[in-house]
């Protein structure tokens, strides 16, 4: 039994542990309900809360400080033994793989931002919504990262799943062109090639309707292995991610011809959070999440006035 655990093994550090929660959401330097408020909330005797206070204290989890008819304020917090005392979990998600500065930037922002909400966080990556909100809904990850695009046919496809944050047009990617082999090439035509991954929402939807109505063989491949089917004419095109420099100095490109792709291509761009509806106390800490903080560290990682770090 760990030290924590033999701390909180009785009626006072039972109680500890629900004060600990609300202990969570006060910043230090601010005044703590009062021992009455305690009560009547949580169902508690005034000794219990009393000594629940003392437990969280002696364990060094916060410094309280009393100033009369002012009420208790908190001095000092240590939030990552907050959380581990309320039993409340690392926070851990999920997005795209980094290979674009702009993603980098992203996956940046969002640690550092998490990590002022609770320290024991952290970042998986993985190819593909569809196979993101699979892990989510399996409860590997506490959320994810996706388009907007990718996020509205998600919520609209699997139940119990909601939009928790968006972070504006041009956070997920600047935009998405098509990529050809050939500098012949200028738009899709009949008898082409063209690469599709099946398991990204945003690249297959837009090649589907930007080859709508047109004689070409669609070829499955993953997102990730369409740079090299360029690059040896397996296909004659592809719909990318015009992030990123290798892709851009390599191939020549085009906007789309088709207007609905142009139309959902550009909801592709926005980044957006996913969350199971029934987490509440993980929506509880993704809801102090600062969008424009994120995004303001995303824009210093791009320009090159930040390191990447995530």
């Amino acid at each position: 039994m760990s030290r924590i655990d033999e701390s909180l093994y009785s009626k006072n550090g039972l109680a500890a542990r629900y004060i600990a929660r609300e202990l969570i959401d006060i910043s230090a330097g601010q005044r703590i309900p009062r021992v009455s408020d305690f009560t009547e909330k949580l169902a508690l005797g005034r000794g219990t809360v009393q000594g629940a206070l003392k437990v969280l204290e002696d364990m060094r989890a916060i410094k309280l400080e009393s100033r009369g008819h002012l009420g208790t304020f908190l001095l000092k917090r240590d939030l990552n033994l907050l959380y581990e005392i309320a039993g409340i979990g690392p926070v851990i998600g999920v997005m795209p793989l980094p290979y674009s500065r702009k993603y980098e930037g992203l996956a940046t922002g969002i640690i550092e931002m998490l990590e002022k909400i609770n320290k024991r966080t952290g970042l998986a990556y993985m190819r593909g919504a569809i196979p993101r909100v699979e892990a989510l809904k399996s409860r590997r990850y506490d959320f994810a990262i996706m388009s907007l695009l990718a996020a509205e046919e998600a919520i609209t496809k699997f139940e119990g799943l909601e939009i928790n944050k968006t972070f504006g047009p041009g956070s997920y990617v600047t935009s998405h062109k098509i990529f050809f082999s050939n500098k012949r090439f200028s738009k899709i035509e009949d008898g082409m090639k063209v690469g599709i991954d099946y398991s990204s929402v945003d690249q297959a939807e837009i090649t589907l309707l930007e080859c709508e109505g047109k004689k070409v063989e669609l070829v499955e491949a993953g997102y990730m292995q369409l740079f090299s089917m360029l690059t040896k004419g397996i296909i004659d095109a592809a719909v990318w991610n015009a992030d990123e420099e290798k892709t851009l100095q390599t191939f020549p490109l085009s906007d789309f011809y088709s207007p609905k792709a142009r139309e959902i291509a550009a909801k592709a761009t926005t980044a957006a959070m996913i969350v199971e509806t029934s987490r509440a106390r993980i929506k509880e800490q993704l809801e102090l999440l600062d969008t424009k903080e994120v995004i303001h560290i995303q824009q210093e990682v791009v320009s090159g006035k930040k390191y990447p770090h995530y």
